[in-house]
């Protein structure tokens, strides 16, 4: 069973998305906080009307969010 439902977090053009590693789920937000709020009630769908164990997961799995940098923000720096 896996523990963790993990997301990697970009921010383009103003806004934040959300992408899903291990689970077929994107959501966005303006802002980081409503990412979180989002990706929150995302996951909540998926597992809406769903076994969690059915879809490999333990009963209550942890939500685990990587931001990834663009190279401009530190590209240069040592």
């Amino acid at each position: 069973m896996r523990n963790i439902i993990q997301f990697v977090v970009t921010k383009e053009q103003g806004a934040y998305t959300a992408d899903g590693v291990n689970v077929p789920v994107v959501t966005e937000g303006a802002t980081f906080e409503e990412l979180q709020a989002n990706i929150r009630e995302a996951v909540a769908l998926y597992f809406e009307d769903e076994n969690a164990a059915s879809l490999g997961f333990s009963t209550s799995p942890a939500i685990l969010t990587n931001f990834e940098l663009s190279p401009v923000l530190y590209e240069g720096r040592a």
